[in-house]
């Protein structure tokens, strides 16, 4: 067994949003608990509920801009531009912007739907 994962075929999420979610590592794509690293584009007037999720989620924009919501307080991401939102943090994403927006998501320990806590 080689000392590393070649990835080349992520497990694409489905999803009923107009989101893209390839996640290349992770619980859905190779069974790691630890960590998830997922490609994402949002649409724009996409929007996900509030969550507070058990785990902490970095996120890198890579074009466009993407909306947070975190305790009451907003924050626009742009290119190039990265963010820790931290567990047990109460959150929502949005793309409230005319352009889609593309970014690259790390969640430690790894995105679980049972561990997001969606409202």
């Amino acid at each position: 067994m080689p000392g590393y994962k070649l990835q080349d075929a992520p497990f694409v999420v489905p999803v009923n949003d107009g989101k893209l979610i390839e996640e290349f590592f992770g619980l859905a794509s190779i069974e790691a608990s630890g960590i998830s690293f997922a490609h994402m584009i949002a649409p724009p007037g996409w929007s996900e509920p509030f969550q507070t999720p058990e785990f902490d989620e970095i996120t890198y924009i890579i074009s466009g801009k993407k909306q947070f919501e975190i305790e009451g307080k907003i924050i626009v991401l742009e290119k190039n531009k990265a963010i820790c939102v931290y567990r047990n943090t109460r959150v929502r994403y949005s793309n409230p912007f005319v352009e889609p927006v593309e970014y690259i998501s790390v969640c430690i320990p790894a995105f679980s739907i049972e561990k997001v806590n969606r409202e």
